[in-house]
């Protein structure tokens, strides 16, 4: 599973947005897990590759401070989300807020191991910024 592409999306009343089909079909079901990324946006797993990866976290010495700071950020902020029938989604009010939802808009990017939602302005900003 290797997810790719940047779309844009739609967010409506209440945070709701809907997956691109291209990102739904590398996820295992409409069960997934949204969390913190480590940049101003969200990060989603599939909910089985999440297990692997958590389990990996969790086997690093707690005295690793910067262990700890990865953990901290990732297992606070996640959540299991669910996927309606029409391929749709709310994002989480804590998320929301964490990722700073301004836009009406969304980028939704496919990062290989996992996706990403980024609003829209703060996304042309890192563009801006990163050097390639």
């Amino acid at each position: 599973m290797v997810f790719f592409g940047e779309y844009t999306v739609s967010v409506t009343e209440g945070g709701r947005i809907a997956i691109p089909k291209k990102i739904r079909e590398n996820l295992k079901g409409d069960v997934f897990v949204l969390t913190k990324g480590f940049d101003i946006c969200l990060a989603g797993y599939d909910r089985e590759d999440w297990q692997r990866r958590t389990q990996e976290l969790i086997q690093v010495s707690l005295l690793d401070k910067e262990n700890i700071d990865k953990r901290r950020i990732l297992f606070s902020g996640a959540q299991e989300i669910v996927i309606d029938e029409q391929g749709r989604l709310v994002i989480p009010k804590s998320l929301s807020e964490f990722m700073g939802l301004v836009a009406d808009k969304v980028k939704v990017l496919g990062v290989g191991d996992h996706f990403e939602i980024w609003d829209e302005q703060k996304w042309h900003e890192y563009l801006k910024n990163v050097e390639m």
